[in-house]
């Protein structure tokens, strides 16, 4: 009996150990060719690696290459500082130095350098050759017989722009984790083929659905070389499994800051990647001049690229000077009423707003169905609102029965930013017991649920998005509109709505 407890003991304990072997990452960033770039270690050097496992980086890719007398090496270009890697000997790259001191790694030593840690996955890049496909092979066969040799097995991903190099690899080891680089093939094919992953450019997975399919599919998702915040947003709101990025630190602040981190899960979206029109599918019109409630001097037009239109992946909401009808301006009002309504969540707006005396852009919502009656009795959430004479501010306001502007009892705040030289982010979390506003993520309103009836809250119903530009009104027009502004537009990057 004793002897039995001791070897469970021993069994328990070895199994756990094995169990705690590794420890990688939970995270979805890939430093390309190492964390190189804030510190000016140069890339692919085992500097950049070591940094890389220091940030806690997922991954760490980097580029093989095959000399002429076949020792492995870790390089991005063809060249190293002026020596084609496939035509001179190992030896002739000894002769240059890295900016930091190094030699040209080899693969041997890169990997040998990898394996002193247990965090950071090892994402191996098999280059093409530009001598020839067998080349490329035997240089993917020798990258295998190196990661069984320095024992990386469980270390190491592989990636590559030639296809046939990531079907070698599953032939060899089955069960290694493989994903293609160029973009062509479909996320079908690479399933079929037994590929794990798929590692494309981020701009591929623009296309309607890709991401989803590919998860559909069972196949991890990365995007490369992305290294601006508004892209790796995009990503994270797609759920995108890996980054790969020359800025690790930039996507890790970025990474605290997603929706996604705090549980909410991408509902609806229009990213305006298309052109032309807005897409019919997710945008209707408000039409006509009939002053909107405020005296608003606009005639707001349908399906009219000179007012909405798609440009460089944003929705340019432009208002001109025209004759319409009984009206001296034209402009545009978007809505996605009966094409997404929603209840409670995350509204993400990026938008830049035009600059002028007389101008009223406006992000905001209103109920689909009316169901506490007309304005105000059903609510309106204003997530933005911005007015010409005041440059220098935006705001958010709850309009209800009880609170409301014309019983001078709404509940709104202003924020003090510049919202014409650079792209801001208006959101609003609406929760069944409050809304909270922010701007670039920094909440400055809560309007909470009383629980006393519609009259304070009807924030219980389907409501809608809506984009507008105005011209003068009551608000807006109160100093009067300066005609020297026009054509004025309000660009938005995006529309995105999160649900928990």
């Amino acid at each position: 009996m004793k002897q039995a407890l001791i070897l469970t003991c021993m069994v328990f304990v070895f199994t756990s150990s094995f169990a705690q072997k590794f420890n990688w990452n939970k995270n979805q960033v890939i430093a390309h060719r190492g964390a190189w770039k804030k510190n000016k270690f140069p890339e692919n050097s085992i500097a950049s690696l070591n940094e890389a496992v220091r940030l806690g980086c997922y991954g760490s890719e980097f580029d093989v290459w095959m000399t002429a007398d076949k020792v492995l090496v870790v390089n991005h270009d063809a060249e190293f500082q002026g020596l084609t890697i496939e035509k001179v000997k190992y030896e002739e790259l000894l002769t240059k130095t890295m900016s930091n001191g190094e030699k040209i790694p080899t693969l041997e030593a890169y990997l040998t350098a990898g394996k002193k840690q247990k965090t950071t996955k090892l994402i191996l890049e098999i280059k093409p050759s530009l001598i020839s496909k067998e080349r490329g092979i035997e240089l993917t066969n020798a990258c295998i017989d190196m990661v069984k040799k320095v024992g990386v097995l469980d270390w190491t991903e592989y990636i590559s722009f030639d296809y046939d190099y990531c079907k070698r690899i599953l032939q060899v080891l089955p069960k290694a984790k493989v994903a293609y680089l160029r973009g062509e093939i479909s996320a079908a094919q690479l399933k079929a083929d037994k590929l794990t992953g798929v590692d494309y450019h981020y701009s591929v997975y623009q296309k309607d659905g890709w991401i989803e399919n590919a998860h559909q599919l069972g196949l991890t998702v990365n995007a490369w070389t992305v290294n601006t915040a508004p892209e790796m947003q995009w990503l994270l709101a797609h759920n995108v499994d890996y980054i790969t990025t020359n800025e690790p630190e930039l996507t890790f602040e970025e990474l605290k800051k997603t929706p996604v981190k705090s549980g909410w899960k991408l509902k609806w979206a229009d990213e305006f990647d298309d052109k032309g029109l807005p897409l019919s599918k997710n945008w209707g019109y408000d039409v006509g001049g009939k002053g909107w409630g405020n005296n608003e001097l606009q005639y707001y037009t349908e399906a009219d690229t000179t007012n909405a239109k798609i440009v460089k992946g944003n929705l340019n909401i432009t208002a001109v000077k025209a004759n319409k009808e009984n009206s001296k301006y034209t402009s545009a009002r978007l809505v996605t009423k009966n094409k997404f309504d929603f209840k409670y969540g995350r509204v993400e707006v990026r938008a830049m707003l035009p600059k002028g005396r007389g101008l009223w852009p406006a992000i905001w919502a209103l109920p689909t169905d009316w169901k506490y009656g007309d304005w105000p009795k059903s609510g309106e959430i204003d997530i933005m609102e911005h007015v010409g004479y005041e440059p220098d501010s935006v705001y958010g306001t709850v309009h209800t029965e009880k609170f409301n502007h014309v019983l001078k009892t709404q509940v709104g705040k202003g924020v003090k930013i510049n919202p014409y030289n650079a792209y801001h982010i208006y959101a609003v979390e609406w929760f069944k017991d409050r809304i909270d506003f922010f701007v670039d993520d920094q909440k400055y309103l809560t309007f909470k649920n009383t629980g006393k009836g519609a009259a304070d809250w009807p924030f219980d119903q389907n409501f809608h998005v809506i984009l507008n530009l105005a011209v003068g009104g009551n608000w807006g027009g109160k100093n009067g509109v300066e005609d020297a502004i026009f054509p004025a537009t309000m660009k938005v990057d995006y529309v995105r709505v999160f649900q928990k």
